[in-house]
């Protein structure tokens, strides 16, 4: 019912954007959902398009995986080590505050547009998974590490069963905004940028040519990328903790049950 809810929404929006194109009736300031589909149809036959789509997904794709390695260690340190994270604090609310613009065009002078969108998405995604990393782990239960203490329950197991299922929450909210995140600078870098083949490139040229119609179909398959890419690292997430947190012995499942009933 939900799905079939969501799908009559988006016709209804579908509707009031084809009746808003006719209105309007000029294809440069708003092309119509068919001209945009009939875009996107015809760009999809070509190889430029599916070599850009896949440049530009494989390159952000890679910055989220950086940013988010980096992001969870660091995180984890900062809080282990407090020093760290006081050392760490201020770049963090640097980052976050800059703009992304500010970040392209410095990388650009540094290493030039090819692995521009790499750079700019680790920048982006770090600080994100950072404060997600610290969140979820000073969310762990306090009874279950203090029983955790008392039976010696190895560092190994600390991580599957107690640090693990506390950083699940804190990880998929996070991730569905590193990802959205992570698209939306990557695409800006790399209409900035220009590298060549890649789906900012085919934005800006669009934006050139005063297609509207090719712009809204690249619009549209940078946001049906960014759908897919978090989709993916959602399975992710979810295969992590099917595989780490069944991983733990019986005698400390037992241990933080035991924990969880006294609370």
């Amino acid at each position: 019912m939900k799905t079939v809810k969501k799908i009559g929404i988006a016709v209804c929006w579908i509707i009031v954007w084809q009746l808003a194109a006719l209105i309007i009736h000029n294809k440069i300031l708003l092309a119509g959902p068919l001209e945009s589909a009939a875009a996107l149809i015809n760009m999809a036959k070509t190889p430029d398009f599916t070599a850009s789509v896949i440049t530009s997904v494989a390159h952000i794709a890679l910055g989220i995986i950086f940013g988010a390695v980096l992001g969870i260690i660091l995180g984890a340190l900062s809080l282990k080590v407090k020093i760290i994270g006081e050392f760490l604090s201020p770049i963090v609310t640097v980052i976050k505050s800059v703009p992304v613009a500010s970040f392209v065009v410095l990388v650009l002078i540094w290493i030039g547009s090819d692995n521009l969108s790499t750079v700019i998405v680790t920048l982006v995604v770090f600080p994100i998974i950072y404060l997600a990393t610290i969140g979820g782990l000073t969310a762990a239960d306090i009874k279950l590490l203090e029983m955790a203490h008392v039976y010696r329950m190895p560092a190994s197991n600390k991580i599957r069963f107690i640090y693990i299922p506390a950083l699940i929450p804190s990880y998929l909210g996070a991730f569905s905004t590193a990802v959205g995140m992570g698209f939306k600078s990557g695409a800006a870098a790399e209409v900035i940028g220009q590298p060549l083949l890649t789906m900012g490139n085919g934005l800006y040229r669009s934006k050139i040519n005063l297609d509207t119609a090719e712009v809204f179909a690249w619009t549209f398959a940078i946001v049906l990328a960014s759908w897919l890419t978090e989709k993916v690292f959602y399975l992710l997430i979810r295969l992590g903790r099917k595989i780490f947190v069944p991983g733990a012995s019986d005698k400390d499942k037992n241990i933080c049950k035991e924990a969880q009933n006294d609370n």
